[in-house]
């Protein structure tokens, strides 16, 4: 149940770890689709305006919690990279102890100010309570959200990325199945929509569990490496709460851009809505190849094997770009077809021309989108959780420009090349903060004596 990346090609390890990735987080996608699909075909441009104004808020608070899950599992990897099992579990348990307690407070916090962050965020009236009724439940969920990202997160650092596919693909087909129940059958509108994502979700976590307690031992928890220790409390933190800023600092940019968007009308905010959907489902490889570079760089930082970072780093690029072209033609050629899924009735042909123009702004840059995702979860695999922070800051000084003087100017123009800024802005900082990284690794490996592909660094300094 675990792969070792240390050795081997780096170009089909990545290729071998990266396709199921890829394969659940499609899964993931179509499910989201088919989400938006319903909320939009059966409940109407206004309820789909209501769950699109909840996006970038959505993605500050429960991008927060993926990141911090994804900088817990980040020492588990080292550690298993560096054959130290014992350390490794610490690590794990820990690990679980904080995440009960982010999640514990992040949910009563969101919960209780729900309403306050949406008249915040300048949601419209017209879509307000359909806001309220969906992203209020998703934040009640939140605990679900930290069980399945943290253990399908450990699963991946021991180089599993099967496993959390066959539950994410379950979890899949029962999101669309309790959508259609809940929305058709007994008429709940969009809080049906937000159950059906949570329960789906909560399941998935619950699969997970069983399954490391049934076929993965190396994962089994004695008394002794239960034990609160607050030394590795202090180590998981240093890479957790750096990489949950990370996600929550380009969200706050987001915000921003969302609040501008909102400020366009309703039309604007489906168009931008069902517009993202099908971009998230084309970006799906690019998030992949990022997971997998997160696994890549911690195991061979734990192993000392430096030496195969940039062949990594250079394949995985490869792969990016390549695929960016498909990408563009896809938005091209079908574009308006796959939005024209998310709507019907008045103001459809409108809302399509406006989501094509959101799709093309965003593929025409999906190349500096590869570098965003490869470089920076490089960086945080290598345990440099601040450099990839700063990625994020650079994300949101973009999109706060694009929200207060891209759009005030273009219109929606100005919204659609948010994101694109953003990324260029973000690799502007992440490509030589790689190879900064890559020369405080060796310059520590000196100072310490360790054979770079020899042994661990983490076990030479306990």
């Amino acid at each position: 149940m675990t792969k070792d990346l240390t050795q081997g090609s780096p170009v089909r390890l990545i290729l071998e770890f990266a396709v199921p990735l890829l394969a659940g987080m499609l899964f993931q996608q179509l499910y989201n689709l088919v989400d938006t699909m319903i909320v939009g075909r059966f409940l109407g441009v206004q309820a789909l305006a209501g769950v699109g104004a909840t996006g970038s808020i959505n993605f500050l608070v429960l991008g927060f919690c993926m990141g911090i899950c994804s900088g817990f599992a980040i020492p588990v990897a080292q550690q298993f990279g560096a054959r130290e099992e014992g350390r490794m579990r610490e690590f794990v348990a820990n690990g679980a102890w904080l995440s009960a307690a982010f999640s514990a407070v992040i949910t009563v916090m969101t919960v209780v100010y729900c309403r306050d962050i949406l008249r915040l965020m300048n949601t419209p009236q017209d879509c307000f309570e359909e806001a309220y009724a969906y992203i209020v439940v998703i934040f009640a969920g939140i605990p679900f959200t930290f069980l399945y990202n943290l253990l399908s997160g450990y699963l991946r650092s021991l180089g599993d990325s099967k496993t959390p596919l066959y539950f994410l693909i379950l979890s899949s087909v029962l999101n669309v199945v309790l959508d259609l129940t809940l929305i058709l059958v007994f008429h709940m509108g969009v809080l049906g929509a937000s159950l059906a994502t949570v329960i789906s979700q909560a399941i998935s976590g619950l699969l997970c569990l069983l399954f490391i307690a049934v076929k993965v031992p190396v994962l089994h928890l004695s008394r002794e490496e239960m034990r609160l220790r607050f030394r590795r409390m202090a180590t998981l933190c240093t890479y957790g709460v750096p990489m949950g800023l990370q996600y929550s600092i380009t969200a706050i940019g987001s915000v921003i851009l969302q609040v501008a968007v909102n400020s366009l009308g309703s039309l604007a905010v489906a168009a931008t809505t069902a517009g993202g959907k099908v971009l998230n489902f084309l970006a799906s490889p690019f998030d992949a190849l990022g997971s997998t570079m997160a696994t890549y760089g911690a195991q061979n930082v734990g192993a000392c094997r430096y030496d195969r970072l940039n062949r990594g780093l250079f394949a995985s690029s490869l792969m990016g770009f390549g695929y960016s072209a498909i990408a563009f033609l896809i938005a091209w050629v079908f574009g308006r077809t796959l939005t024209s899924l998310f709507i019907s009735g008045e103001g459809s042909v409108e809302l399509i021309e406006l989501a094509q123009q959101y799709m093309i702004a965003n593929v025409a840059f999906y190349p500096m989108l590869t570098l965003v995702n490869v470089v920076r979860f490089m960086i945080q695999g290598m345990g440099f959780s601040m450099f990839a922070m700063c990625a994020g800051v650079m994300e949101m000084i973009a999109r706060g420009l694009a929200g207060v003087m891209m759009v005030p100017a273009w219109g929606f123009l100005g919204a659609a090349l948010g994101g694109p800024l953003a990324w260029v802005f973000a690799d502007m900082f992440l490509v030589p903060a790689y190879f900064r990284c890559r020369r405080l690794l060796m310059t520590r490996a000196h100072h310490l004596h360790v054979p770079v592909q020899e042994s661990g660094i983490l076990s030479q300094k306990g």
